[in-house]
């Protein structure tokens, strides 16, 4: 997947002391551990943004063995369903979970221990299966995404491409590896020569801003919460002058909020590039660029070098005018082979054929710009008007700038969480004002947080217990 020693003197990783990684390092401490693993087989990949992590990662993917990534604070009783369900050969942990599990230490370093467990190549595993990938819907589930090595190595050289990144970058980690996103800038990372600096820290905490100083760094990835939060914490007023590039992506930024960010960006002699993908698209699909950033604010852009985008009607037929709603098909390399929901689903193929209906309804302008405007399955029918969830979600964010929020429900009943007991009523008759529905569709109540995941996405299956 990559040549590391193309880049043998370049500095690979830093870590939160200001250790640095050649990418000669990498090279061989990669396959010192691969060479623990003497066949072709399935591991379990504990991450967390830290050397001995992305070691594992980097190893098992370029030697041909095949990681499955999980969060290493994962739910533990959740984590045994995955390891009857798929019965992995091996465990790569952090040295601190070892006594945790039962099986033989083989290897240790940079605080992780690759663990034998006593299963042994229980499941066949198709050629070209590279990589298990959680879905950022399925906390809890046993659902994987299926990336294959051709699905990593085209998304990575696109991504590479359409963000110019070279040698001379600097990223510094603002997500989890496990989720596609935070994955993606590794990915992409290490195929150009560029240097990762690993923070375990979030935007949120002075340590992190006193690292990105100390390395400065060149870009850092987000999604909707963090930037919400940045601008919450008065990010605009920092002095950054290392800083290049700001990308966004799992999820819809308040337009208000990009064009925010895009204006900052453009009085800064920055750039700000917002994405769209999923991963079972491996990571990207569109990306709207730099300079049409402010123009095009509130769109995701156009589709990555290499993809192509089409908009179906309800009777599967392609839309050809601008401004008509519809759903997202994508093709491309970088669409994966399909699913895993057991250990027997490792030796299929490839089930997708390079499509992916996405499942979110989307406009394209005159000019050929995507914008997304819902979920197809995030929509309500209230009273025999079709509403949608995720509109709904922004326009009270729009309205009331410091209020977390989130939209779920059933047909004719709307249930709206807020984070500010106030600000229901107000809430309530904000909705009925802009929808020209009954108060009555409209059930908003106080909790105090929202249920997020590590990658910040709402987790709307938790909040069905509030129901009335």
């Amino acid at each position: 997947m990559w040549d590391l020693l193309k880049f043998k003197a370049n500095v690979a990783l830093v870590d939160a002391d200001g250790n640095n990684y050649s990418y000669a390092t990498l090279h061989n401490a990669s396959k010192e551990l691969a060479a623990h693993v003497p066949a072709r087989c399935l591991v379990f990949c504990f991450c967390s943004n830290t050397v001995g992590s992305v070691l594992g990662y980097v190893s098992f993917l370029n030697d041909h063995i095949v990681p499955l990534m999980l969060d290493e604070h994962i739910d533990r009783s959740l984590l045994e369903n995955f390891l009857t369900l798929y019965r992995p050969d091996y465990l790569w942990l952090p040295d601190a979970a070892v006594a945790e599990f039962e099986g033989a230490p083989l290897y240790s370093a940079h605080g992780y221990t690759l663990l034998k467990r006593a299963d042994e190549h229980v499941y066949r595993l198709h050629d070209d299966l590279a990589l298990l990938l959680t879905t950022s819907g399925s906390t809890g589930s046993p659902k994987f995404v299926r990336q294959s090595y051709d699905n990593i190595a085209a998304n990575t050289a696109s991504i590479v491409e359409y963000l110019a990144i070279d040698e001379s970058e600097r990223a510094i980690t603002t997500l989890p590896m496990n989720y596609t996103y935070g994955l993606s800038i590794i990915n992409t990372h290490l195929m150009a020569g560029a240097r990762i600096i690993l923070s375990p820290y979030t935007v949120m905490q002075r340590d992190f801003w006193n690292l990105f100083a100390e390395q400065e760094a060149t870009s850092f990835g987000g999604i909707p919460y963090t930037y919400e939060m940045l601008d919450k914490l008065r990010f605009f007023s920092r002095k950054l002058p290392s800083l290049r590039t700001m990308t966004q992506a799992g999820g819809k930024l308040l337009p208000s909020l990009h064009k925010k960010f895009a204006e900052y960006a453009e009085k800064e002699g920055k750039k700000f590039i917002v994405m769209y993908g999923q991963s079972e698209a491996t990571a990207r699909m569109a990306y709207l660029p730099a300079d049409k950033s402010l123009e095009k604010y509130g769109s995701m852009g156009i589709a990555i070098p290499g993809g192509r985008f089409h908009l179906l009607d309800e009777e599967g037929h392609e839309i050809t005018t601008p401004g008509v709603v519809g759903e997202l098909l994508y093709e491309g390399r970088n669409v994966t082979l399909g699913y895993a929901l057991d250990g027997e689903d490792l030796a299929k193929g490839d089930e997708r054929d390079g499509q992916l209906c996405t499942g979110d309804m989307a406009t394209f302008d005159k000019d050929g710009f995507f914008t997304i405007v819902g979920r197809k399955k995030r929509f309500l029918k209230i009273f025999g008007n079709r509403v949608g969830l995720d509109e709904t979600e922004r326009l009270i964010k729009a309205h009331f700038q410091n209020l977390d929020c989130a939209c779920t429900g059933k047909d004719d009943a709307m249930h709206v969480f807020v984070t500010d007991k106030r600000q229901e009523e107000e809430v309530r008759k904000l909705l009925s004002e802009k929808t020209r529905l009954h108060p009555s569709a409209f059930h908003v109540q106080h909790i105090d947080e929202i249920p997020k995941n590590d990658a910040g996405k709402t987790l709307y299956a938790a909040l069905s217990k509030y129901y009335d």
